[in-house]
Protein backbone atom coordinates (compact mmCIF):
# COMPACT_ATOMS: atom_id res chain seq x y z
CA UNK A 1 0.00 0.00 0.00
CA UNK A 2 0.96 3.87 0.51
CA UNK A 3 3.08 5.96 3.26
CA UNK A 4 0.58 9.01 4.03
CA UNK A 5 1.52 11.80 5.75
CA UNK A 6 -1.22 13.45 7.51
CA UNK A 7 -0.49 16.72 8.60
CA UNK A 8 -3.12 18.66 11.29
CA UNK A 9 -2.69 20.50 14.71
CA UNK A 10 -5.96 18.42 15.90
CA UNK A 11 -4.87 15.48 18.20
CA UNK A 12 -8.22 13.45 17.78
CA UNK A 13 -8.07 14.54 13.78
CA UNK A 14 -4.94 13.29 13.49
CA UNK A 15 -5.87 9.50 15.79
CA UNK A 16 -8.85 9.40 13.67
CA UNK A 17 -7.49 9.41 10.06
CA UNK A 18 -4.53 7.47 11.25
CA UNK A 19 -6.91 4.53 12.58
CA UNK A 20 -9.06 4.47 8.91
CA UNK A 21 -5.65 4.37 7.05
CA UNK A 22 -4.09 2.03 8.25
CA UNK A 23 -7.19 -0.52 8.54
CA UNK A 24 -6.89 0.23 4.99
CA UNK A 25 -3.37 -1.40 5.02
CA UNK A 26 -1.59 2.12 4.83
CA UNK A 27 2.21 3.37 6.41
CA UNK A 28 0.58 6.79 8.10
CA UNK A 29 2.96 9.41 9.37
CA UNK A 30 1.86 11.82 11.57
CA UNK A 31 2.67 15.66 11.42
CA UNK A 32 1.20 18.32 14.43
CA UNK A 33 2.73 21.73 11.75
CA UNK A 34 4.68 22.32 9.02
CA UNK A 35 7.94 22.20 10.76
CA UNK A 36 7.37 18.34 11.42
CA UNK A 37 5.82 17.91 8.11
CA UNK A 38 9.19 19.29 6.25
CA UNK A 39 11.15 17.23 8.48
CA UNK A 40 8.83 13.83 7.52
CA UNK A 41 8.87 15.32 3.63
CA UNK A 42 12.64 15.04 3.66
CA UNK A 43 13.10 11.64 5.43
CA UNK A 44 10.42 9.86 4.19
CA UNK A 45 9.19 11.18 0.80
CA UNK A 46 5.38 10.29 1.12
CA UNK A 47 3.12 8.57 -1.81
CA UNK A 48 0.62 11.22 -0.39
CA UNK A 49 0.03 14.32 1.99
CA UNK A 50 -3.18 15.41 3.67
CA UNK A 51 -2.90 18.69 4.96
CA UNK A 52 -4.33 21.20 7.21
CA UNK A 53 -4.88 24.56 5.66
CA UNK A 54 -5.31 26.10 9.22
CA UNK A 55 -2.37 25.58 11.50
CA UNK A 56 -0.38 27.34 14.01
CA UNK A 57 3.41 28.00 12.63
CA UNK A 58 2.73 28.08 9.36
CA UNK A 59 -0.81 27.46 7.28
CA UNK A 60 -0.79 24.83 4.75
CA UNK A 61 -0.90 26.66 1.10
CA UNK A 62 2.16 28.02 2.50
CA UNK A 63 3.61 24.79 3.53
CA UNK A 64 2.05 23.96 -0.38
CA UNK A 65 3.68 26.81 -2.12
CA UNK A 66 6.91 26.34 -0.28
CA UNK A 67 6.88 22.61 -1.48
CA UNK A 68 6.02 23.75 -5.05
CA UNK A 69 8.61 26.39 -5.34
CA UNK A 70 11.31 23.89 -4.16
CA UNK A 71 10.39 21.48 -6.68
CA UNK A 72 9.38 19.00 -3.86
CA UNK A 73 5.76 18.65 -4.65
CA UNK A 74 6.19 15.30 -6.28
CA UNK A 75 3.65 13.53 -4.24
CA UNK A 76 -0.60 14.46 -4.09
CA UNK A 77 -1.30 16.68 -1.81
CA UNK A 78 -5.43 17.07 -0.08
CA UNK A 79 -5.84 20.10 1.70
CA UNK A 80 -8.15 19.34 4.57
CA UNK A 81 -9.95 22.32 6.35
CA UNK A 82 -13.44 23.43 8.29
CA UNK A 83 -12.92 27.08 7.36
CA UNK A 84 -11.83 27.43 4.04
CA UNK A 85 -13.20 29.58 1.45
CA UNK A 86 -13.45 29.61 -2.61
CA UNK A 87 -10.57 31.94 -2.56
CA UNK A 88 -8.41 29.58 -0.77
CA UNK A 89 -9.34 26.40 -2.65
CA UNK A 90 -8.61 28.64 -5.84
CA UNK A 91 -5.14 29.81 -4.89
CA UNK A 92 -4.40 26.16 -3.43
CA UNK A 93 -5.37 24.26 -7.10
CA UNK A 94 -3.28 26.87 -8.66
CA UNK A 95 -0.16 26.10 -6.63
CA UNK A 96 -0.64 21.96 -7.13
CA UNK A 97 -3.14 20.99 -4.41
CA UNK A 98 -4.77 17.56 -5.93
CA UNK A 99 -8.08 17.55 -3.79
CA UNK A 100 -10.12 19.23 -1.17
CA UNK A 101 -11.83 17.94 1.96
CA UNK A 102 -14.02 20.00 4.20
CA UNK A 103 -14.42 18.87 7.62
CA UNK A 104 -15.98 17.24 9.63
CA UNK A 105 -14.65 14.34 6.71
CA UNK A 106 -16.65 11.25 6.67
CA UNK A 107 -14.72 8.38 5.83
CA UNK A 108 -16.42 7.54 2.31
CA UNK A 109 -14.74 10.93 1.53
CA UNK A 110 -11.85 10.47 2.96
CA UNK A 111 -11.01 6.88 1.32
CA UNK A 112 -12.12 7.90 -2.25
CA UNK A 113 -9.92 11.01 -2.29
CA UNK A 114 -6.81 9.19 -1.14
CA UNK A 115 -8.02 6.57 -3.83
CA UNK A 116 -7.55 8.97 -6.53
CA UNK A 117 -4.89 10.62 -5.19
CA UNK A 118 -2.81 7.36 -5.37
CA UNK A 119 -3.68 6.59 -8.27
CA UNK A 120 -2.99 9.93 -10.41
CA UNK A 121 -0.18 11.62 -11.47
CA UNK A 122 0.23 14.85 -8.81
CA UNK A 123 -1.10 17.83 -9.98
CA UNK A 124 0.78 20.47 -11.40
CA UNK A 125 0.36 24.50 -11.11
CA UNK A 126 -2.23 25.80 -12.93
CA UNK A 127 -2.41 29.04 -14.52
CA UNK A 128 -5.48 29.22 -15.84
CA UNK A 129 -8.68 30.44 -13.98
CA UNK A 130 -11.26 27.63 -12.54
CA UNK A 131 -14.49 27.62 -14.55
CA UNK A 132 -16.25 29.43 -12.19
CA UNK A 133 -14.06 32.97 -12.85
CA UNK A 134 -13.59 32.22 -16.85
CA UNK A 135 -16.29 34.78 -18.74
CA UNK A 136 -19.64 32.57 -19.23
CA UNK A 137 -18.59 29.93 -16.90
CA UNK A 138 -20.56 28.44 -13.60
CA UNK A 139 -21.14 31.14 -11.08
CA UNK A 140 -19.24 30.75 -7.60
CA UNK A 141 -22.73 30.94 -5.86
CA UNK A 142 -23.50 27.66 -7.35
CA UNK A 143 -20.17 25.82 -6.03
CA UNK A 144 -19.03 24.53 -2.77
CA UNK A 145 -15.33 24.83 -1.76
CA UNK A 146 -14.50 21.27 -2.58
CA UNK A 147 -16.00 21.58 -6.42
CA UNK A 148 -13.43 24.89 -6.95
CA UNK A 149 -10.83 22.41 -6.08
CA UNK A 150 -11.73 20.42 -9.30
CA UNK A 151 -11.44 23.40 -11.69
CA UNK A 152 -14.43 24.65 -10.66
CA UNK A 153 -16.98 22.08 -12.47
CA UNK A 154 -19.82 20.85 -10.85
CA UNK A 155 -20.31 17.19 -10.34
CA UNK A 156 -22.38 14.91 -12.65
CA UNK A 157 -25.45 14.18 -10.98
CA UNK A 158 -26.10 10.20 -9.99
CA UNK A 159 -29.11 8.62 -10.01
CA UNK A 160 -29.30 6.30 -6.93
CA UNK A 161 -31.74 5.80 -4.30
CA UNK A 162 -29.48 3.87 -2.54
CA UNK A 163 -30.65 1.16 0.28
CA UNK A 164 -34.84 1.28 0.95
CA UNK A 165 -35.62 0.87 4.39
CA UNK A 166 -38.62 -2.09 3.56
CA UNK A 167 -36.27 -4.93 1.57
CA UNK A 168 -36.95 -8.66 1.19
CA UNK A 169 -34.83 -11.32 2.39
CA UNK A 170 -34.07 -14.80 1.31
CA UNK A 171 -35.15 -17.00 3.78
CA UNK A 172 -34.81 -20.31 2.56
CA UNK A 173 -30.87 -20.36 2.95
CA UNK A 174 -29.07 -20.90 6.36
CA UNK A 175 -29.40 -18.60 9.07
CA UNK A 176 -25.68 -17.12 8.83
CA UNK A 177 -26.39 -16.08 5.47
CA UNK A 178 -29.73 -14.76 6.22
CA UNK A 179 -28.90 -12.71 8.97
CA UNK A 180 -25.68 -11.24 6.99
CA UNK A 181 -27.53 -10.33 4.15
CA UNK A 182 -30.03 -8.91 6.96
CA UNK A 183 -26.99 -6.78 8.93
CA UNK A 184 -25.48 -5.53 5.23
CA UNK A 185 -29.09 -4.14 4.29
CA UNK A 186 -29.30 -2.55 7.94
CA UNK A 187 -26.15 -0.77 8.18
CA UNK A 188 -26.26 0.49 4.13
CA UNK A 189 -29.79 2.23 4.75
CA UNK A 190 -28.19 3.98 7.86
CA UNK A 191 -24.99 4.76 6.10
CA UNK A 192 -27.46 6.45 3.06
CA UNK A 193 -29.50 7.67 5.28
CA UNK A 194 -26.50 9.34 7.37
CA UNK A 195 -24.81 10.81 4.07
CA UNK A 196 -21.78 8.31 5.25
CA UNK A 197 -21.43 9.80 9.05
CA UNK A 198 -20.03 6.92 11.02
CA UNK A 199 -20.19 8.99 14.05
CA UNK A 200 -24.29 9.23 13.62
CA UNK A 201 -24.49 5.69 12.27
CA UNK A 202 -22.90 4.85 15.44
CA UNK A 203 -25.15 6.26 17.26
CA UNK A 204 -28.15 5.39 15.36
CA UNK A 205 -26.76 1.44 15.80
CA UNK A 206 -25.46 2.01 19.38
CA UNK A 207 -22.36 0.44 18.40
CA UNK A 208 -18.77 2.06 19.32
CA UNK A 209 -17.14 3.68 15.92
CA UNK A 210 -14.28 1.35 15.72
CA UNK A 211 -16.21 -2.28 15.88
CA UNK A 212 -18.78 -0.38 13.35
CA UNK A 213 -16.29 0.36 10.64
CA UNK A 214 -14.63 -3.74 11.35
CA UNK A 215 -18.45 -5.02 11.16
CA UNK A 216 -18.75 -3.00 7.68
CA UNK A 217 -15.56 -4.34 6.40
CA UNK A 218 -16.82 -7.65 7.22
CA UNK A 219 -20.00 -7.45 5.59
CA UNK A 220 -18.48 -6.14 2.55
CA UNK A 221 -20.56 -3.05 2.66
CA UNK A 222 -19.30 -0.55 0.17
CA UNK A 223 -18.67 2.56 1.89
CA UNK A 224 -18.55 5.25 -1.19
CA UNK A 225 -21.64 4.45 -2.31
CA UNK A 226 -23.26 6.05 0.72
CA UNK A 227 -21.93 9.22 -0.40
CA UNK A 228 -22.52 9.20 -4.41
CA UNK A 229 -25.60 11.18 -3.90
CA UNK A 230 -24.30 14.18 -1.25
CA UNK A 231 -20.92 14.32 -3.74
Amino acid sequence: MATILVVDDELGIRDLLSEILNDEGHTVELAENAAQARAVRAQLRPDLVLLDIWMPDTDGVTLLKEWASGGLLSMPVIMMSGHATIDTAVEATRIGAAAFLEKPITMAKLLKAVDQGLNKAPAKPSHALPTMLRPGGVLASELTVEHAMTGGALPEPVIDLGPQSLQSFNLDGPLREARDEFEKAYFEYHLAKESGSMTRVAEKTGLERTHLYRKLKQLGVDLARSKRNAL
